[in-house]
C-alpha cells in the first residue's frame, strides 16, 4: 500500500486549503484513513479519520467546526478541506491508512501506512 499526498501550499488566516491523500494497493489492507500533522518541535497530532465506509469521523478538538474529511472510497481517496485556517495550523500534514481498531482510530498506532507529508503554512 503506498499513500500520495499533496496539496500544501502557503495561505493567509482565514483562508482555505484542501489537501489530498490517494491509496493504492490492497485494498483489503486500509478500511480507514486519517490526517495527522506535526508542527516544528512538537509531537505528531491526530487531526481527522474517517472509515471508507460508515464508521462516522473523528476529529481533534482544536479543528472541529473548520476541517472536514470528505472521502470517494471509489477512487481510493481521502482529502482535509480545511476553512479559516490559523497561524497554528502550521505544520507539516501525514495521511495515514490502516485498519484501525475504533479505540484507535485517532491514534499514530491505529495506522500501519504513511504518506510523505505536505507543508501547510499560514500566514497571520
Amino acid at each position: 500500500v503506498q499513500l500520495q499526498a499533496c496539496g500544501g501550499g502557503l495561505v493567509q488566516a482565514g483562508g482555505s486549503l484542501r489537501l489530498s491523500c490517494a491509496a493504492t494497493g490492497d485494498p483489503n489492507s486500509i478500511n480507514g484513513m486519517a490526517w495527522f500533522r506535526q508542527a516544528p518541535g512538537l509531537e505528531r497530532e491526530f487531526v481527522a479519520a474517517t472509515r471508507w465506509r460508515g464508521g462516522g469521523t473523528y476529529y481533534s478538538d482544536s479543528v472541529k467546526g473548520r476541517f472536514t474529511i470528505p472521502r470517494d472510497s471509489a477512487k481510493g481517496t481521502v482529502y482535509l478541506q480545511m476553512n479559516s485556517l490559523k497561524p497554528e495550523d502550521t505544520a507539516v500534514y501525514y495521511c495515514a491508512g490502516g485498519r484501525p481498531i475504533t479505540s484507535s482510530m485517532t491514534m499514530r498506532r491505529g495506522y500501519s501506512y504513511w504518506g510523505q507529508g505536505t507543508l501547510v503554512t499560514v500566514s497571520s
